[in-house]
C-alpha cells in the first residue's frame, strides 16, 4: 500500500494525449499529417467566418527529411491577439467553442494544442507562430508543458505592421505524404466541397500547388448562440448549469438557463414535483431534485428548439461546389427540415449526389462543413450508404460507377464517436433521417438515370429502322410502283417522327 502511494500522482491532459495520441488523429503516419492540416484549417475557416471574411487559407508541405515534414499554414483572418496566443495554440481545453451552445466545427479545444504537442514530441521543435491583429505582428515559438499543459512562449517580439491573418509553422516526423483518399490533398478537396465560400491552396512536397477556388462569394450566414432545450440535459448538466447560476431561485434559474421555459411552464413543472420549492435558491438543489426535475420535463410538451445554433451549407451552394470541383453529368441535392435528437439537440442532414463524368465512387462525408476522411467504416453515414440497395436507383454497381455520395450532418453537438473527430456514432434516431435524405435524393437520380436509358434504348431502335430504310424503299418500290426516293423519304419521315427527339 505504501509503495501504492509513493507512485501516485496527478497527471495533465497533455501528458495523457501524449500517450495517447492516437485518440487525436495521430496513428499512422498518413493520418498524423492529415490531422495537422485539418487542426490548422479547420481553425482558420471557423476564425475568418467569425470575422466575417472570406477565407483565404495556403497550406505548405515540405520534406524535411524521411518521414520529416513542415506543414505551414496561413490564412487571412483576424489573426490572435498576442496575449491569447499561446493559451490558443498551446494549451488543450481551451477557447471560445466547448462552453458555447451554437454549431461549430470544432468543439473540445484540442486541435491546434495537439498539433503542438505533436511537434514537441515527434521533433523536439516548437512550433512558430506569426500573428497580424489589428495593426500589430506578434511573433514567437511555441511549445507547451507537458507536464502542467501550460504554453511556452519563446523568442517573442511584437511590432506595428499591415499584416492580418495568422501564419503557423511546425515540422513534424513520423508522418507521410501521400496522394491517395486519406491524405492532405484529398482532404483539401473536400473541404472546398464543404466550404464552397473559401479559396484553398496546397503546395505539395514537389512543388506542385493545387488551388481550389471558392464558387460562392458570400460568408455563411453565422449560427447564433442559444440555450440548450430541456429535453437535451441530464442531471448533472442540471447540477452544474444550478451551481453556477447567480439566479436566486430555481425558478428564475429554469427561465434564464433553457430555452422554451416561460413562467407558465415552471408552473407546470411546480406542479410535478410539489416536494422541491422552486423558490429556493439553485445552488442548493441535490443530485435527487435535479433528477426529479430532468424526469418532469420529460413530461411537459415543449415546443422544438430553436434552430437558430444551426446553418447547413445550403442547397444552392452544395450544387455549385460539386458541379465547380467534381464536373459530374448531374447534381442532385437535398436539404431536410431540422431535426432533434435526444430530445433536445437540433440537427440538420443535407444530402447530395454527383453523377457522371469522370469521377469514381466515393462516399464523402462532412460534420458541420469538415469532412471525416477517416474511421469510415464506424461511421453512421458509411453505415446507411453502403445499405442502400442503389440497384433501385438505377446504379446497378455503386462500387464501381461515377457517383459520389455527399452527406453533411450539422448539430451543436455532433455525436462523435471519438476525440479525433472522424465519425459519427450510429444513432438510430439520426441514422434514419440520413437514409430518408439519401433516399429522397437517389428518387432525382433515378429520374435522370432512367431518362437516360429510355433515350439510349429510343436511339438504338431508330438507327436499327434507319439501316434497313434503303432496302426497304427498294422493296416497296418494287411492289408499288412508286418512286424509290419518295418511299424511302416517308419511312424516314415516319421513323423520326416516333423515334426522334
Amino acid at each position: 500500500m505504501a509503495e501504492m502511494a509513493e507512485n501516485f500522482r496527478e497527471y495533465s491532459i497533455t501528458e495523457f494525449f501524449k500517450k495517447n495520441a492516437q485518440m487525436l488523429g495521430f496513428s499512422g503516419k498518413i493520418r498524423s499529417l492529415t490531422t495537422i492540416v485539418h487542426e490548422y484549417t479547420t481553425n482558420s475557416l471557423d476564425a475568418c467566418e467569425e470575422a466575417g471574411i472570406l477565407p483565404d487559407i495556403k497550406i505548405k508541405i515540405e520534406e524535411t527529411g524521411e518521414e520529416r515534414y513542415s506543414v505551414r499554414a496561413e490564412d487571412n483572418g483576424p489573426g490572435i491577439p498576442s496575449k491569447l496566443v499561446g493559451k490558443a495554440l498551446g494549451q488543450m481545453l481551451t477557447g471560445t467553442k466547448f462552453h458555447r451552445y451554437m454549431q461549430q466545427r470544432g468543439q473540445q479545444g484540442i486541435g491546434a494544442a495537439g498539433c503542438t504537442m505533436y511537434a514537441l514530441i515527434t521533433t523536439g521543435k516548437p512550433i512558430h507562430v506569426v500573428s497580424g491583429h489589428k495593426g500589430k505582428i506578434f511573433e514567437c515559438d511555441l511549445s507547451v508543458d507537458l507536464k502542467t499543459n501550460e504554453p511556452v512562449v519563446t523568442n517573442s517580439s511584437e511590432r506595428e505592421g499591415e499584416l492580418r491573418g495568422l501564419v503557423v509553422r511546425g515540422e513534424f516526423s513520423n508522418v507521410k505524404y501521400d496522394k491517395g483518399q486519406y491524405g492532405a490533398y484529398e482532404y483539401l478537396k473536400r473541404t472546398a466541397l464543404a466550404n464552397p465560400h473559401a479559396q484553398i491552396e496546397l503546395t505539395d512536397p514537389e512543388g506542385n500547388v493545387f488551388l481550389f477556388p471558392r464558387s460562392v462569394e458570400q460568408v455563411p450566414q453565422r449560427p447564433k448562440e442559444v440555450l440548450p432545450h430541456p429535453l437535451g440535459i441530464d442531471a448533472h448538466d442540471m447540477l452544474e448549469r444550478a451551481k453556477a447560476s447567480e439566479s436566486t431561485r430555481i425558478s428564475s434559474f429554469l427561465q434564464a438557463s433553457f430555452s422554451r421555459v416561460s413562467a407558465d411552464k415552471v408552473k407546470e413543472l411546480q406542479e410535478l414535483v410539489p416536494d422541491i420549492d422552486f423558490k429556493r435558491n439553485p445552488n442548493t438543489l441535490s443530485w435527487e431534485e435535479a433528477e426529479k426535475i430532468v424526469k418532469a420535463f420529460r413530461r411537459v410538451k415543449w415546443v422544438a428548439p430553436a434552430t437558430d445554433s444551426v446553418i447547413p451549407i445550403g442547397k444552392e451552394q452544395i450544387e455549385k461546389s460539386l458541379r465547380n470541383i467534381l464536373n459530374p453529368e448531374i447534381v442532385a441535392v437535398v436539404e431536410r427540415p431540422p431535426k432533434v435528437y435526444k430530445g433536445g439537440i437540433p440537427y440538420i442532414v443535407e444530402v447530395g449526389i454527383a453523377y457522371g463524368g469522370n469521377q469514381k465512387s466515393s462516399i464523402m462525408r462532412f460534420a458541420n462543413r469538415a469532412p471525416l476522411v477517416f474511421d469510415a467504416s464506424a461511421c453512421a453515414i458509411t453505415e446507411v450508404v453502403k445499405n442502400i440497395d442503389w440497384k433501385r436507383y438505377g446504379i446497378k454497381d455503386f462500387e464501381n460507377e461515377p457517383v459520389t455520395v455527399f452527406v453533411n450532418f450539422s448539430s451543436v453537438y455532433v455525436p462523435y464517436i471519438s476525440a479525433g473527430k472522424q465519425a459519427i456514432t450510429n444513432d438510430e434516431e439520426t441514422m434514419v433521417e440520413i437514409k430518408n435524405a439519401v433516399f429522397e435524393v437517389a428518387r432525382q437520380v433515378e429520374r435522370h438515370i432512367s431518362g437516360k436509358i429510355r433515350e439510349r434504348e429510343r436511339e438504338t431502335k431508330k438507327q436499327t429502322f434507319v439501316k434497313y430504310i434503303s432496302q426497304l424503299s427498294s422493296d416497296i418500290a418494287g411492289l408499288s410502283g412508286e418512286k424509290k426516293e419518295l418511299v424511302e423519304k416517308k419511312l424516314a419521315e415516319i421513323v423520326e417522327g416516333k423515334y426522334g427527339s
